[in-house]
């Protein structure tokens, strides 16, 4: 994302983050806390990842990529969901109850993982 002057907010967050095209320095610092650089070979917990595919600040691709990596290389057979909310952008679904579904579907993974039936 920082990467793309195209996007609406990424040139308005380089006086906060620096600028990683122009600027060598900044571009090493945030790949050292980017989640897709520091995918390693290792085991991983039970992941519920998620994306809205109008989301102006994190495109719906990233989160897609990443699952994608973290499926390649991860050394657990734990379960890995990717949901990309078709109708959502960075705040999710709009919508009176939207919010709330999106929520359970989360908790719902949560309890699903711990093995907590209701």
């Amino acid at each position: 994302t920082m990467l793309d002057a195209e996007l609406p907010l990424t040139p308005g967050e380089w006086p906060e983050w620096g600028n990683p095209i122009e600027v060598p320095a900044a571009f090493a610092l945030i790949r050292s806390y980017s989640p897709y650089d520091n995918v390693r070979a290792q085991a991983y917990p039970p992941m519920f990842i998620s994306g809205g595919l109008n989301d102006p600040r994190v495109t719906y691709w990233e989160p897609a990529k990443w699952a994608a990596k973290l499926r390649h290389v991860k050394t657990d057979d734990h379960l890995l969901l990717l949901k990309t909310n078709m109708g959502a952008g960075h705040g999710g679904k709009s919508g009176r109850f939207e919010s709330l579904r999106e929520a359970a579907e989360e908790h719902a993974f949560v309890l699903w993982q711990l093995g907590i039936e209701g």
